[in-house]
């Protein structure tokens, strides 16, 4: 009987190894699988933003020339309506609208 015991005893612990260095390799393959799907997704999301991104807003274009020397005022709110028709279709900035205003105005 001690021989089986033995045995059974040998058994359990060579088992019992192997369980425990199959727990070890799975717990290292699942974390660089993990990884590996993470730079895969990464890489994945950064390929759809470039695929999907809006492209980079138009320059803005060149100022209305500045009024002739006669200044008049029909001139100047031509200008202005020009500028405000620019600004509604978001061609031009409210700081860009402010700044070319105040250069009509001044003129």
């Amino acid at each position: 009987m001690p021989g089986l015991i033995r045995g059974i005893a040998r058994t359990a612990a060579i088992a019992g190894t192997a369980s425990a260095v199959n727990g070890r390799v799975q717990r290292r393959q699942a974390a660089k699988f993990a990884e590996q799907d993470a730079q895969t997704a990464a890489a994945r999301q950064e390929a759809y933003q470039q695929q999907f991104a809006p492209p980079p807003p138009a320059p803005a274009p060149a100022a209305p020339a500045a009024p002739a020397a006669s200044g008049g005022t029909s001139d100047m709110l031509e200008q202005l309506k020009a500028l405000g028709d620019l600004k509604a279709q978001g061609v031009l900035t409210e700081e860009e609208f402010a700044a070319q205003k105040a250069r009509i105005l001044a003129g």
